[in-house]
Formats: structure tokens, C-alpha cells, sequence
């Protein structure tokens, strides 16, 4: 195995000059229109937004970002057709995963991720991080995309907040080890808090936390309440947090495979729930649900801390009829959404009883 602190390997070397050349080329084939960002809300996703708008100006492109928030799914109907009635040059989708199907019929894609793939969009540049060793966040392959579209190294603390917000900072990324000699990683893990809380309150609103990315110039900046937005993150913070203290003590429910937390939150607690409990039920898959999310559906999110391969568990038993929203992520971090009947089933097939359905 390769020791994690250790230069990039050749192969990813390799990986990463042609993830620069896809990137020239994809872009090369956009309209004269402004380009549109197609992003996640999470501190990944907010950062690879802000890393592509903050150096497209630079080349004389024009950019906005539209984030892809609470309840929604860039590969649906209706993504789609918002994005038909938009005038646009082309799209850059980060940090959304990799699918089947075309988001805009005529309009050059380009999609960075580092989610494992489930499938290939059509007639797009793909720009993955999955296969790779580590794997790279979606807001590092962004910051070595957005490098050659003009000199981004005042950005890098971008790249290290999505790193950080993805629990990857550990993983030995040399972007990682020269944001925290230039920043310092108490600010940086600060900064990356506070950034990922508004997706997680109860409006779901991520773009204070995305006005105040777009302008800030050092991390410093996203903490120290220069920015009105600030505030509106701490409050965002406070809410969460007290959510947290009241629903982290809820008792699992528990067999062989799974421990089953379950809940009704109007804020997005299930993976943090979710990875408290898999450092407390180290053998067996944890599965935080949160049925007071959103009206009709059960969000949850799969965390182990044993060797298991989420993706692939939650696809070995999935209910039989699923969608985009259900089982993608990582393989160490995967979860989804499923409207209750289907939810009912899927405890099912996780070895559950009544005691474990939702009323519809």
C-alpha cells in the first residue's frame, strides 16, 4: 500500500494532466453564453462552485453559479427542464456524481466528481477522481482544473475546505499539507464548519454560505464576522446543534448487519448521526433516518467503520424500485432518499419488522 504522505504516484500524475487537458478541451467546445455551475451545497461542493467562478473571468468567461439543494436531483425531469429555458454556454456539474442520460441536449458538459460512478453522462467530459489513490475531493480536481485557467494558488484554502469538509485532509494530498502551513488548519477546520452548516438547518439555504466564498479572500474572513453572512452561518450552526444534543441519544434499533437510528428532524442531522453511531457499532452497518426531513420521504445516510462497501450493500438490497436519489455517495459514505412506501420496504430487506416502518 502506499504511505499516504508520500509523493503522487506516476499513474496519478498521469491522471491529473489528463483530467487538465479534458478540462481545455471541454471548455474549448462551450458557447459564447455564460457558463453555468452546477453544484452540490456541501462545503465540496461550494468550494468546486467557487474555485471555476472565481478563475473563469479570467479567460473572459462569465459564470453563475445554481446550487442543487434539499429535495432536488440534477439528473431529474425537472433540472432538466429548468436548464432548458436558461441561455447558457455551457455546464460545469461538480460534486453531483456520475450518471447515465444528458442534462441539456446540444450544451458541452463538463462534470467533476469523485463519487463512485453510476454510469456515464452522455455526450459529456468526465472528469473523475474515482479509481485514483487516493482518491481526490471534487474541490481538489476543481482547484487543479481552475490552475490552468489562470494562477489559483490564493485559492487553494478553497480546495482545503472541501478536502476538510469531505474527511479527507488525512489522506496525504500535497494541496492539503501547503494549505495548513499557509493558513493554519484551526481556521481551516473553522471555516469548514461553518460553511457546511446553512445546508444543514432547517431552510436548507446554502447560499449565504456560497456569497460569502465568492468574495472572501483569505479563510480567516468566513469566521471572523467581517461578512453579514456570518451570522446567518452561526445561527444556521446554533440550530443544528441543538438538534444534534436532542436526537443523538435516540436508541437504535439493532440485528446482525445494521443499527437503525431513527428520527424526525426539519435539519439534516442523519449523517452526522450516522457517523456518531459507526464509531459506537464498529461491526455493524449504521443507518441514520430522518422522517421529518421532508414531507413523504425518509432521508438516511450509511456510515461503517468495518471494511464495508456501502454502495453495494445498500444496491444488494435496495427496494425494487429506486432512483437517482437512492445509494450513491462513496463507499465508506453512501445513504439516500426513498418516498415511505418504498422506505418500508427497504427495512424489510434489511431484516427489520413493522416496529421499523413509517407511517405514510
Amino acid at each position: 500500500m502506499r504511505n499516504p504522505h508520500s509523493p503522487p504516484s506516476p499513474d496519478n500524475a498521469a491522471a491529473d494532466a489528463e483530467h487538465q487537458r479534458a478540462f481545455a478541451a471541454g471548455l474549448a467546445t462551450f458557447g459564447n453564453e455564460p457558463v453555468l455551475i452546477l453544484a452540490h451545497h456541501d462545503a465540496d461542493g461550494l468550494a468546486s462552485a467557487t474555485l471555476f467562478a472565481r478563475t473563469l473571468p479570467a479567460i473572459g468567461r462569465q459564470s453563475e453559479v445554481r446550487l442543487v439543494g434539499r429535495g432536488e436531483n440534477p439528473w431529474s425531469a425537472e433540472i432538466r427542464a429548468e436548464l432548458a429555458r436558461r441561455k447558457i454556454g455551457g455546464l460545469i456539474v461538480v460534486d453531483l456524481g456520475a450518471r447515465d442520460g444528458v442534462l441539456r441536449e446540444g450544451t458541452p458538459t463538463i462534470v467533476v466528481d469523485h463519487h463512485v460512478p453510476q454510469g456515464a453522462p452522455a455526450a459529456a467530459t468526465l472528469i473523475t477522481g474515482f479509481g485514483m489513490s487516493p482518491i481526490p475531493t471534487s474541490s481538489l480536481l476543481s482547484y487543479r482544473c481552475a490552475s490552468i485557467l489562470a494562477d489559483a494558488t490564493h485559492l487553494l484554502w478553497l480546495a482545503a475546505i472541501g478536502i476538510i469538509g469531505d474527511m479527507a485532509e488525512g489522506l496525504g494530498f500535497p494541496e492539503m499539507d501547503q494549505a495548513r502551513a499557509r493558513y493554519g488548519l484551526t481556521v481551516l477546520r473553522a471555516a469548514t464548519t461553518l460553511i457546511n452548516q446553512p445546508r444543514r438547518s432547517s431552510s436548507g439555504d446554502a447560499t449565504p454560505a456560497l456569497a460569502l466564498l465568492l468574495k472572501a479572500k483569505h479563510p480567516r474572513e468566513i469566521v471572523s464576522g467581517e461578512h453579514p453572512e456570518t451570522a446567518q452561518l452561526i445561527a444556521a450552526r446554533d440550530e443544528v446543534r441543538s438538534e444534534l444534543e436532542r436526537v443523538r441519544r435516540t436508541a437504535p434499533r439493532v440485528n446482525a448487519e445494521v443499527a437503525l437510528i431513527q428520527f424526525a428532524s426539519a435539519c439534516q442531522i442523519h449523517p452526522l448521526i450516522a457517523q456518531m453511531w459507526s464509531q459506537r457499532m464498529k461491526r455493524r452497518v449504521v443507518i441514520a433516518a430522518n422522517h421529518g426531513f421532508r414531507a413523504g420521504w425518509v432521508h438516511f445516510a450509511a456510515r461503517a467503520a468495518a471494511d464495508v462497501d456501502l454502495v453495494a450493500f445498500l444496491r444488494d438490497r435496495a427496494p425494487a424500485v429506486t432512483d437517482a436519489s437512492y445509494g450513491g455517495g462513496h463507499r465508506k459514505a453512501s445513504g439516500g432518499a426513498l418516498q415511505v412506501a418504498r422506505w418500508n420496504e427497504f427495512v424489510g430487506n434489511l431484516g427489520f419488522g413493522a416496529e421499523a416502518q413509517v407511517a405514510e
